[in-house]
Order: structure tokens, then C-alpha cells, then sequence
């Protein structure tokens, strides 16, 4: 066997070894809650389709429209001759929606990232960065070549502990994830603002699971903490809530144009197909017009919390539509995975690098398409299972 087929073969052995293997399963037909798994009908309970947007047929027909008047492909990137008008009406709604100057978009959340944070910063400044932030951030932040200081979850006083021995030349960020995507958790974003005003830094928040899903409008997580006009940098996805694809930033005109004439992740790239971006404005027009959809979301996350917390499983400090359920070993998550969908139940194993050692999980999303019987079959489901694998040791309550 030749060095290379040995390497591969070895590292894929070490990840099977430890439980860290993956493999991709195949979803037949449209995403919702539910969905034909590998041949199979399963229920749903692992997809970030938090608004049930993903298959809905007005952002089917927003994508079949625009590919009659503007063809599939963008042919170009955006500065040679693939800006066209979807891009241009998703931008100027987004910005609308979300209060801000100007927006653009990106192909994707990670080209978001990478893109901002290795444009707007270099060797001389310093980000100040969560450390449960999405791996999108840290790599963005490695690219800039920037200096990074991962502050402990949520920890104020750790922050600003750094803030003040900070002895960058040049520009200071702080960045963070508004919804925190395997804890559900939220940033404490109001903190955050006070101390980058003491401390002259900008903000960025990445806010790919807050839109749609925070806030009285459904603007995200800023908005939910009433700090339009305070944050420097908004980020988020298209992808989640929205039901379509590809991400944004929103911010001041000076900033979206800075990031068209330096943000390579951007400029290096073909635009994305006109009728992706005309699905993702038809998702924020129902995200703004059908409040009660995020009412339904709501009350089944809430409903679904409570009843896992009353059963007795760790569900960290959620507070989000985003329900971690820590069973802390790898390979027990993976059982506990690998049960419930023999019980008709799709819910992911996450497993470290993922998450830390020793903090294994199923990561349970609830959206606003699930009914109540679809619910009360998982919670059934994952009381019998627990006590099976000895997850749960709280006693039945008869």
C-alpha cells in the first residue's frame, strides 16, 4: 500500500476507533417534518427549517419565476457580469428588514465569514471571539491573520479582563454567535455592546440562527435585545428560517461597499443563481407577513423543553428552538441516534470535534410544521430510550 492510501486509511480507522466517523445519509424528496431517509419515512427533528420554508411551494414559485426572465446560472461573479436584479431586490429588501444602510450577499454562511473577517482585519488588530463560536468565525478570524482571543462561553468578565490588557496598534472586534448552534443558547449581546463602546471596538454578530426565529419582527437576536443601529457587523444565512440558500451582511453603505471591493470570498466567486436569491427574498416576505408561524415554533420548543426537563435530561441552558440533549459519550449518543430512528425518529448524534469531549449529544430542533402528535411520539420515544440506556435515572413519575 502506497504513503498516501495509508495515510487516509489510518486517519479513517483513528475516527472509527473513537467514534468520530461520519457519513453522509441520503434525504429522498423535499425537506419537512418529515422526510423519506435512505428509503424510509422518517420524522424530522435535526433540520435548521426552523419556519417549515424549505419545500414551501411560494418559494418554489419564486425560484421557477425567476429562471423564466433570468435563466438559471449567474454566468460571472458579481464584479464581472453576474450581478443581476435578484440580487439586487433580495439586498434591498433584506436591508429593509433588518434596519440597516445596505446589505449584500454571499454564496454561502462560511464565504460570509471568511469573507468579513480576513477583509476588514489584519496582523495589527485583535478579535475578541466567543469560544463556542461556529467554525466559520475561527476560520475567518486565522485567515486575517489577525490576533485571536477566545474568551470562555459567555464569560463578561473574561472578556473584559482582555479588553483591557489588549495592546493591539490597530482595530479591536468583538464577535459572537447570537444563537450559539449546539447549545441554544444566546449571546449576551447587550453586555456585549456596553463593553465594546468602553473599549472602542466594533461588533459583529453572526446571526444565522436568529433570523426568523427572534424577535418581535423576526430580525434576529439584535433586534430581540432592542440594538438596531448599535451592532458594526450583521451577519447571518438564508439557509435556516428563510428556507432558501446563501448568506448576507448588513451594515453601513461604506461597509457593504468595502466588502464588494476587498471581500475575496465575494469577488472570487460566481453570483449566486438569480432564482436561489428570489426564493430567499420570497422566505423574508413570509417571515414578515406570517407572525404565526413563529408563534407555532415557539410553542412547540417551549412545550418540548418542559417536557425534557421535567423527564430529567440535561438540556444545557437552552433558549432557543435548538434543544441539546447531553448524554456526554460518543458512542451512547450515536446508540440513543441510532434507536430513536428505528423508531421512525431522525434526531443527529453530535459528537466532538463538534462539540468538546465529553459534552456528546443528540441536537433536537422543533419547528413550526410539527404537530403535537408528532411531538408527544418523540418525547414518548426519548423517555422510553433514556431509561433504556440508563440516560435518564430520575424516577418515573406514576
Amino acid at each position: 500500500m502506497d504513503q498516501k492510501n495509508s495515510f487516509l486509511k489510518k486517519s479513517l480507522l483513528d475516527l472509527e476507533q473513537n467514534g468520530h466517523r461520519r457519513r453522509m445519509r441520503l434525504v429522498e424528496g423535499p425537506q419537512g417534518r418529515e422526510i423519506v431517509l435512505e428509503g424510509r419515512k422518517v420524522l424530522n427533528f435535526c433540520s435548521n427549517d426552523y419556519l417549515g420554508l424549505a419545500a414551501d411551494v411560494r418559494l418554489r414559485q419564486a425560484a421557477v419565476d425567476s429562471m423564466k426572465t433570468q435563466g438559471f446560472g449567474a454566468g460571472a461573479s458579481r464584479l464581472v457580469c453576474g450581478n443581476m436584479a435578484a440580487h439586487h431586490q433580495l439586498e434591498e429588501k433584506l436591508a429593509r428588514f433588518k434596519g440597516t444602510a445596505s446589505a449584500i450577499s454571499f454564496s454561502s454562511g462560511y464565504m460570509a465569514n471568511v469573507g468579513i473577517l480576513s477583509s476588514l482585519f489584519g496582523r495589527d488588530d485583535v478579535i475578541f471571539s466567543d469560544r463556542l463560536n461556529h467554525a466559520s468565525i475561527v476560520d475567518g478570524i486565522l485567515l486575517s491573520q489577525a490576533k485571536l482571543r477566545r474568551f470562555a462561553h459567555r464569560d463578561l468578565t473574561a472578556l473584559e479582563d482582555m479588553l483591557k490588557s489588549a495592546t493591539a496598534r490597530g482595530k479591536k472586534l468583538i464577535v459572537t454567535d447570537s444563537v450559539f448552534s449546539m447549545d441554544g443558547d444566546l449571546a449576551p449581546l447587550s453586555e456585549i455592546v456596553a463593553l465594546a463602546k468602553k473599549y472602542d471596538c466594533w461588533t459583529m454578530v453572526d446571526e444565522a440562527h436568529g433570523l426568523g426565529v427572534f424577535g418581535p419582527e423576526g430580525k434576529g437576536a439584535v433586534e430581540y435585545f432592542g440594538l438596531e443601529g448599535e451592532i458594526d457587523i450583521q451577519m447571518g444565512t438564508f439557509s435556516k428560517p428563510v428556507g432558501s440558500f446563501g448568506a448576507y451582511a448588513c451594515g453601513s453603505k461604506d461597509l457593504v461597499d468595502f466588502f464588494i471591493n476587498e471581500a475575496r470570498s465575494l469577488i472570487y466567486t460566481t453570483g449566486l443563481p438569480p432564482s436561489v436569491a428570489a426564493a430567499s427574498l420570497k422566505g423574508i416576505e413570509i417571515i414578515e407577513t406570517e407572525p404565526e408561524r413563529r408563534k407555532q415554533l415557539w410553542d412547540n420548543a417551549r412545550y418540548v423543553l418542559s417536557a425534557l426537563q421535567e423527564m430529567g435530561f440535561d438540556t444545557l441552558a437552552t433558549e432557543s428552538p435548538i434543544i441539546p440533549i447531553v448524554v456526554k459519550d460518543a458512542d451512547l449518543a450515536v446508540r440513543f441516534s441510532r434507536e430513536l430512528l428505528e423508531k421512525g425518529i431522525f434526531v443527529s448524534a453530535i459528537r466532538p470535534p463538534t462539540v468538546p469531549q465529553g459534552t456528546s449529544r443528540l441536537r433536537l430542533t422543533v419547528t413550526a410544521a410539527h404537530t403535537r402528535r408528532d411531538i408527544d411520539g418523540l418525547l414518548q420515544q426519548l423517555e422510553i430510550i433514556g431509561r433504556r440506556l440508563c440516560i435518564l435515572s430520575k424516577p418515573q413519575v406514576v
